[in-house]
């Protein structure tokens, strides 16, 4: 299988999944138009798997180094196999409650409130779990990426013209999103032997395993959690799976791409992980909320026509990211 030796490409990978991980929104915001995020959701998970099982069967099968996907998937316990499908079923959790929060409040605020929490609370749960990198550059680009959470989310709330329950239930629903999808990595990296991917521990995994466990962990539990948001959406009308399959291919198609836009920046990231070391790797892929910020305010506008003061206010958000973006590749170094 690829693995990844060096620190430098390692955090070339991250930027790739920073870019796929906070483009992807895109795709749904297109798929809005017509589609209910519901109905986009059922599309995205099914690329996300599809996606995770090319990876298993091409860069996670060829080549002399590590083991293969079929001969790693045989020997993994039940205990990783069961931690990798956990954090499946977590992230599913969080990541539908931010599709919601994208639908009612926009990229430019559902991703840096939502995903910029879950990567400051998840590079300190990923750090505990395995210390690699400063700990004073690592926490300092989490005090800097957090500023600029609480400037977003004052932008907003600044910026707002529309009822004050919206935009407040806009922010809590991404609050619950960030708090649930800073856990998830933690399980997905703990099913996988970081120190070793040539060599994994008796029982671990490799990250191609990993993530299609992660995937299938995703899509099984959308039965469920997807099923209920249907009934009772945390906004709009209630739909149905009648809906869904009277949907065209073009609205399907563009789900399943958003998935595997996700699922490629996923994979990048975990493979990645093994060099950088988990709370590096993650920190730096949650940076995606700078790239979904600079897509929902540069091109869909979402701050259009904001009162005077929210210009200056969504510069230092930018700015700050990048200020904690920087300070956490310092800290791998």
């Amino acid at each position: 299988m690829y693995i990844v030796t060096s620190y430098p490409f390692a955090i070339f990978l991250c930027f790739i999944t920073m870019l796929c991980w906070g483009s992807w929104g895109n795709t749904q915001k297109l798929a809005g138009k017509t589609w209910r995020y519901e109905l986009f959701y059922w599309d995205y998970v099914l690329g996300v798997l599809l996606l995770s099982l090319i990876f298993a069967f091409t860069l996670g099968s060829v080549g002399e180094s590590g083991r293969g996907f079929i001969s790693d998937l045989g020997q993994a316990d039940m205990k990783n196999i069961g931690s990798a499908f956990l954090g499946g079923i977590i992230f599913n959790a969080s990541n539908i409650l931010l599709s919601a929060a994208i639908a009612i409040a926009g990229m430019s605020v559902a991703f840096p409130v939502g995903v910029g929490l879950a990567l400051v609370l998840g590079v300190i749960i990923n750090y505990m779990g395995s210390q690699k990198g400063d700990p004073f550059f690592l926490f300092l680009g989490v005090g800097l990426i957090t500023l600029a959470i609480v400037l977003n989310a004052l932008a907003y709330k600044k910026s707002s013209t529309g009822d004050q329950k919206v935009t407040s239930k806009g922010i809590l629903i991404a609050v619950l999103a960030g708090s649930l999808m800073s856990l998830f990595y933690r399980f997905v990296a703990a099913s996988m032997d970081l120190d070793n991917f040539v060599s994994p521990a008796e029982g671990k995994m490799t990250p191609y395993t990993a993530v299609v466990i992660f995937s299938v962990g995703m899509l099984l539990s959308n039965f469920l959690f997807n099923t209920i948001l249907m009934k009772k959406p945390l906004s709009g009308s209630p739909t149905n799976y009648r809906e869904y399959f009277t949907g065209k291919l073009s609205i399907h198609l563009v789900g399943i791409f958003g998935g595997i836009v996700w699922g490629v920046g996923n994979s990048l990231n975990l493979i990645a992980a093994g060099k950088a070391g988990a709370a590096i790797s993650y920190g730096l892929g949650q940076g995606a909320t700078l790239v979904a910020a600079l897509w929902g305010v540069f091109i869909w506008k979402e701050f259009k026509n904001s009162p005077r003061g929210t210009a200056p206010m969504l510069t230092a958000m930018f700015v700050l990211f990048v200020l904690g973006i920087v300070s956490i590749i310092y800290a791998g170094t």
